[in-house]
């Protein structure tokens, strides 16, 4: 017999409105205690008076203490169900891109909450990210079996998130074997890709779009690509014409990817490499009186919680204010972020506030999200955490 989890009066409307979470305080715990229910187990989750509103996962030891995973209270998420969601997400992406190198599942933009797939050709990436979805392992590699039938399958869950779940970090084969990196190819330029100890799976699809568009502007520039990692973005602007490129990163592994990438294509002249910490490089090269046509600024999340808000705020704002010193008087600024704290008016506001420190004028010509394969879920705002502004910044 599934097990139920009774909500307090008033407390199904986000449910209702079509969010997937629930948390702890939400629930009736003298009617259900959290601490009754199996962690991982799935759960009919009930309207204060018994109706029943759907089927969800759920960990008592986590903040968001259940995720729905149907509307339908007779459903399970089984191989069944896996199956089915994954055609649907599947689907998706076959309408959007020609080969097949995406993200195949975006957790709660998929209705699978907790659960991410990277698709690199027949490699796929997997991020079990909660208790509910570490439970369906096999049945999740069963499913991917039967609609992708990919020659290897990656469990690469070592992301921080697990450790709220109270889960261990860990990175280890599922299917088939990978002695090194994988191929990706995005925009029309080819890179490998370290899956088994790189960043989150590897790459960053999410910028796909974004990329492409700063990719049209870049010809006979000289570019400054900060927190290059790979070189998603220095080698794609090179591979576009851009006449010269710097790729900075903090990572000397990431470096030796760059230059190798850079090589792939035939750009290993373009594209230079420099090993540093962000803000001590750009002091660093306004000390030599460099200038570029175009910095790039996609740093990691300085805001990973919600008191972490000023200081990331303030990170954010230098960054952009040492980036800018280094543009030319007529420059281009990237400046992107990742942080599902950081609203997008407060980014505009941190570039706005940049401009004005640097007494120039500044225009917002683009405003990008996440691509298409990262979908937002409407009911949660928190899925549309990426964000990239296009900024020309001038003098008169």
């Amino acid at each position: 017999m599934i097990q139920t989890l009774r909500l307090k009066k008033n407390a199904d409307r986000r449910l209702k409105a079509g969010h997937l979470w629930l948390y702890s305080n939400e629930v009736d715990i003298e009617v259900t205690p959290l601490k009754g229910l199996e962690p991982g187990a799935q759960v009919v989750v009930e309207a204060a008076n018994g109706k029943a509103m759907g089927v969800a996962y759920v960990n008592p030891n986590s903040l968001i203490c259940a995720r729905v995973v149907s509307r339908d209270p007779e459903m399970r998420l089984d191989r069944s169900l896996l199956v089915h969601r994954f055609n649907q997400a599947l689907a998706l992406r076959q309408r959007l891109y020609a080969k097949p190198y995406y993200r195949l599942v975006h957790g709660e933009g998929d209705l699978l909450p907790g659960l991410v797939v990277d698709r690199f050709d027949d490699v796929l990436v997997v991020q079990l990210n909660t208790l509910g979805m570490e439970r369906l392992a096999e049945e999740i590699v069963a499913a991917l079996d039967k609609v992708i039938e990919p020659r290897v399958i990656v469990f690469k869950n070592d992301s921080s998130g697990r450790r709220q779940e109270q889960l261990e970090r860990q990175v280890t084969l599922a299917k088939g074997e990978l002695d090194g990196p994988v191929l990706v190819e995005e925009n029309g330029v080819r890179f490998h890709v370290p899956v088994l100890d790189g960043q989150k799976t590897g790459w960053f699809y999410d910028h796909r779009a974004n990329r492409a568009w700063l990719n049209g502007l870049v010809a006979g520039k000289r570019v400054l690509d900060m927190f290059s990692y790979v070189g998603g973005w220095g080698v794609q602007a090179a591979a576009h014409g851009a006449r010269e490129v710097l790729c900075v990163d903090s990572s000397a592994q990431a470096l030796e990817r760059v230059a190798e990438n850079a090589a792939l294509n035939g750009l290993h002249e373009q594209v230079a490499v420099g090993e540093a910490d962000a803000f001590e490089a750009l002091a660093a090269l306004k000390a030599d009186g460099e200038q570029f046509d175009v910095v790039i600024l996609d740093p990691p999340a300085f805001i990973k919680k919600r008191k972490d808000i000023p200081n990331g705020e303030r990170a954010y704002a230098r960054l952009n204010r040492e980036a800018m010193r280094l543009l030319g008087r007529d420059g281009l600024l990237l400046s992107a972020s990742c942080s599902m704290h950081l609203a997008h008016d407060r980014l505009v506001d941190v570039v706005r506030g940049a401009v004005r420190h640097q007494d120039r004028h500044g225009q917002i010509v683009y405003q990008g999200h996440q691509a298409a394969d990262h979908p937002v879920h409407p009911a949660i705002p928190e899925t549309a955490y990426l964000k990239a502004l296009g900024v020309r910044v001038f003098r008169d």
